[in-house]
């Protein structure tokens, strides 16, 4: 084990900085198969003041189904310190008069830095919505997890001071992952749709919160045709 359990519980919380951020939300009442590409982006705290932007194609299949990429980071001096990108897809599975249950798998790799180490990790973010869905407006609950599956860790001189045995290398957490949940809304118009989303986080083991547990994001959507 490269980091002992006090030392890895002190700095895996950083590794989930952005812990449950841009979920790619859609009107799916409003989408339609002629809108293939979708130009998004969100701003809001979680954790930290993030913004980020990102694009989605729809694909040809027999249920609505859009590949993603996404890139998000905190409010800061240095862009590149912190940021956190994800690729995966979203798919409307099913619908009944209005009311549509979606999911979305991503894999993600940020990045975190502070006066400690710098920390490099590679995740996946599980998220099921469930609401109803008119061609204007929408409102829908949303369920999701978020988990650090490894880290590398960079240490600082100044951590090393402190603890001198201390390893650089990668490490595979037996902890380090966030259920998020929360409602999203949005009206929608012919190509624009002016997305909220609001939750709380909680850590796996559902005896603790991050510093601040809540989350809210404003977000748009831009929908072009092919």
């Amino acid at each position: 084990m490269i980091l002992s359990k006090k030392i890895f519980l002190l700095l895996i919380p950083s590794a989930l900085f952005i812990n449950a951020a841009h979920s790619q939300t859609i009107n799916w009442a409003s989408l339609g198969k002629e809108q293939r590409h979708i130009a998004h982006a969100h701003a809001g705290f979680d954790y930290a003041f993030v913004y980020g932007a990102g694009y989605s194609r729809q694909l040809s299949s027999p249920i609505p189904i859009l590949a993603t990429i996404d890139f998000s980071t905190p409010v800061g001096n240095k862009v590149l310190d912190d940021f956190k990108t994800k690729v995966g897809g979203v798919a409307d599975l099913y619908e009944f008069n209005n009311f549509h249950v979606s999911a979305s798998v991503h894999g993600i790799y940020r990045r975190y830095e502070n006066p400690m180490a710098v920390l490099q990790n590679f995740g996946s973010e599980f998220k099921g919505v469930f609401g109803f869905y008119q061609s204007k407006w929408f409102v829908a609950a949303e369920l999701g997890f978020d988990k650090a599956i490894v880290t590398h860790f960079e240490h600082s001189d100044a951590f090393k001071e402190n603890y001198p045995d201390v390893k650089n290398g990668w490490y595979q957490p037996a902890t380090g992952g966030n259920f998020s949940y929360g409602v999203q809304t949005g009206l929608s118009f012919a190509s624009v749709d002016a997305l909220f989303r609001l939750g709380k986080v909680v850590t796996q083991d559902f005896k603790s919160s991050p510093t601040i547990p809540f989350y809210a994001e404003f977000g748009t959507n831009i929908k072009i045709n092919r």
